[in-house]
């Protein structure tokens, strides 16, 4: 791709979830601070989130209800076209039920799809070209709260297990959610067995894990979806985690009824950005040695904001059921929210990713 001019991917629910989208949706962000829309870029069902790869040209998606993953080729749009296209690079594989992430290898070794559905976390492996040539399941998740069953009395049965992210770490080890258990857990990656458990962090019962950032100096922020907080994960001498620190995503607490969704970091890892759905706000965070502690909750400019992206001192947010992505500028000096500078119809918008 020749192309210098700076584009966003977005991932859509479409029909077969009860969304608006098409699929893959390409826009520019090169027209001063606001969106414009270029259209389908690939037609997928679902593709609730998306990847792209640290060095080749392709990006990933994870196609939710239908349970598969397709790597695509970003290759030069036709003459006359603005902007990257997408062409599926190989045959898509299949994934758990309600795979909800993907996430990359930095060194773009392999790519992990984290399932809601059934709580499988799975490893695709990745050839020289990003292509995908090999899928290994993940030891099951187990109930670090399990003491306290039957949580759920009503069906006689267990808590389910509900993978959700992963963060795949600089030295190797990766990071993954169960929000369904109330764990963080910690593998390493061997190149013939796949994930390798390699210890985890339980957080408080029915707090539910959800997305997790990476702070520049290691430790990890994970923000929960039912508890609407925010644990500081802090690297231990066993090569574990501990929580370091816990607060409110926003002072005073939630809005009964809000869910947590998604948490970016700042590039100098000093604010955090968590979108709360149901009351529609993004909470700022401060990050310091300490851990995180908010500071102000600003409207998100629509509804249900699912997921943001940080960028060249921008905000932009994905509303899932106003099917709109809103801009914002971000204060150089402070990191707080802005007022509104934009706002693009995109249907049913899931996730925003830069496109390399």
């Amino acid at each position: 791709m020749t192309d210098t001019r700076t584009y966003l991917w977005a991932g859509s629910y479409t029909a077969d979830s009860g969304g608006s989208g098409a699929g893959i949706e390409l826009l520019d962000a090169a027209v001063g601070r606001s969106l414009e829309s270029l259209g389908t870029a690939a037609e997928a069902p679902s593709p609730s989130f998306l990847a792209a790869h640290p060095t080749a040209p392709v990006l990933y998606a994870v196609c939710e209800a239908a349970g598969f993953v397709q790597a695509y080729s970003v290759v030069d749009g036709e003459e006359g076209h603005l902007g990257p296209a997408l062409t599926p690079l190989g045959e898509s594989w299949t994934t758990g039920d309600a795979g909800c992430h993907v996430a990359v290898d930095p060194r773009g070794r392999y790519a992990i799809v984290t399932c809601w559905g059934d709580g499988q976390v799975i490893l695709f492996g990745l050839d020289g070209r990003g292509g995908i040539v090999s899928r290994t399941i993940a030891p099951a998740a187990r109930d670090p709260h399990a003491h306290r069953n039957p949580a759920y009395p009503a069906l006689g049965t267990a808590r389910p297990s509900r993978a959700h992210a992963s963060l795949i770490l600089p030295d190797g080890r990766i990071l993954t959610t169960d929000l369904g258990l109330d764990v963080v857990r910690i593998w390493t990656h061997d190149p013939l067995r796949g994930l390798v458990r390699a210890g985890f962090v339980t957080l408080p019962f029915e707090s539910g894990p959800r997305h997790l950032a990476l702070h520049r100096d290691g430790r990890v922020l994970v923000v929960t979806e039912y508890s609407v907080e925010v644990f500081t994960l802090a690297p231990n001498d066993e090569g574990g985690f501990d929580v370091e620190h816990q607060t409110p995503a926003i002072e005073g607490g939630a809005d009964e009824g809000d869910t947590a969704a998604h948490i970016e970091l700042s590039a100098d890892s000093t604010r955090a950005y968590v979108g709360v759905r149901g009351s529609n706000r993004i909470a700022v965070l401060s990050v310091d040695d300490d851990g995180a502690h908010p500071l102000e909750a600003s409207p998100s400019g629509g509804d249900w904001p699912r997921h943001h992206l940080v960028h060249d001192g921008l905000l932009r947010v994905a509303h899932e059921r106003s099917s709109e992505v809103t801009t914002f500028a971000l204060d150089a000096a402070t990191g707080l929210i802005g007022e509104p500078l934009d706002s693009l119809g995109v249907g049913s918008p899931t996730c925003l990713v830069l496109a390399r």
